[in-house]
Order: structure tokens, then C-alpha cells, then sequence
């Protein structure tokens, strides 16, 4: 137990160096491109917030291209600040291209911390959901009632006003004296000119 605590703690200790020494390098690369005073410090704070993002989005198992685009961005940045404290460039005269970086730094961490913050995967309950939906059945279309066999369903209530009856009584009445039969619904229906649903529901009435 005393050795498997004795490793892990030289491993954390190696690790809070290199994040120092890496933390330093980068306040310096800033500092010397013309971020002075806590802005200086704010580089190196974003950088490996950015490398820690793209790390969790790595772990997660989901979205790794992502992940490994911004991971790559950031660990750039460390390490090249690592490199251009190491003599390659001379940091009291800094060249314009290295200011440009770090200027233009701050909107390229936004973007990245933002895109791995706000664009997490489904969860495992959101997939299991989806998967339960997608195995469920369509539901069968609901089809119009039919009528029994043998059975003529009756034809809608329609309102038909009372000196229309009266009217069609006398049609009626007439039809009868010269023929000497009831008028039928389709006689009736073209002497008074009426749509076929009213001319039945007229001799209803007959």
C-alpha cells in the first residue's frame, strides 16, 4: 500500500512541475508579446482550461474528433510556449507574427471551451429512449366506423323549415290528384328543387 502511495504521490509531483514550469512559460511568452499584469496571467489559465475540456470530451467515448482537434490546438500552444522560452526567440524583441498569436488567443479559447462545453453527447438514458422509440410499432390507422351488414344507416337530421312542408304538401296533394300515386323523393325532389338530403327528409314529413 506504502509503495502504490509512494508512486502515486512522484507522479502527482511530477505532474504540478511540469504544469508549473509549462504555467511560467506561457505567462512569460505572454508577457513579452505585450500582455502585461493579469492578462499575463489569464494565458496560461485558459490554455489548460482548454487542454482539460478537450480531455473530459476524450474520456466521454463520444465526439472524439472534436475532442482531439482542440486537444492538439491547446497542447500547441503549451508547447509552444515551452519552446520559444528555451532561446529559439529572443523574447525581448518579439516578432509580429508571435503577437498576432497571442492576441488572437483569448477568441480561439472561447471558441473551443464554448463548442466542448455546450455541444455534450446524449446520455446513456437519452439513447435508451430513443432506442425504446424507435422500437415501438406504428400505431394502426384508425379506419371509419362501418355500418352492420343488412342494416342502411339513416340519413343526417337535416332542418327543413315548415312552409317548405307546407309548400311540399300542396305539391304533393296535386301529384296525387293528377296521377293518382304518392309523389316519390326524386319527383319531389326536382319540383322543388331542393338537394337530394332535403327532399328526403321533407317526405319524412309527407
Amino acid at each position: 500500500m506504502r509503495a502504490q502511495l509512494a508512486r502515486i504521490d512522484a507522479v502527482l509531483v511530477q505532474a504540478l512541475i511540469a504544469a508549473a514550469l509549462s504555467f511560467a512559460h506561457l505567462h512569460d511568452v505572454a508577457s513579452a508579446a505585450g500582455q502585461d499584469g493579469w492578462k499575463a496571467w489569464a494565458y496560461p489559465v485558459s490554455v489548460d482550461l482548454l487542454l482539460v475540456a478537450a480531455w473530459r470530451r476524450l474520456r466521454t467515448g463520444d465526439a472524439k474528433a472534436a475532442g482531439w482537434c482542440w486537444f492538439v490546438i491547446a497542447l500547441t500552444a503549451s508547447l509552444g510556449a515551452n519552446v520559444a522560452t528555451a532561446g529559439l526567440l529572443d523574447l525581448e524583441q518579439v516578432p509580429a507574427w508571435l503577437r498576432i498569436l497571442v492576441a488572437g488567443w483569448p477568441a480561439v479559447a472561447f471558441l473551443g471551451g464554448t463548442l466542448l462545453a455546450h455541444s455534450a453527447p446524449a446520455s446513456h438514458e437519452d439513447t435508451e429512449e430513443q432506442d425504446d422509440q424507435g422500437d415501438a410499432p406504428d400505431p394502426a390507422p384508425e379506419l371509419p366506423a362501418q355500418p352492420a351488414p343488412g342494416l342502411t344507416p339513416a340519413p343526417p337530421a337535416v332542418a327543413v323549415p315548415a312552409a317548405l312542408v307546407e309548400h311540399a304538401r300542396k305539391v304533393a296533394a296535386e301529384h296525387r290528384t293528377r296521377t293518382g300515386s304518392a309523389i316519390d323523393t326524386s319527383t319531389l325532389r326536382a319540383r322543388l328543387g331542393v338537394p337530394a338530403l332535403m327532399a328526403e327528409a321533407i317526405a319524412a314529413h309527407l
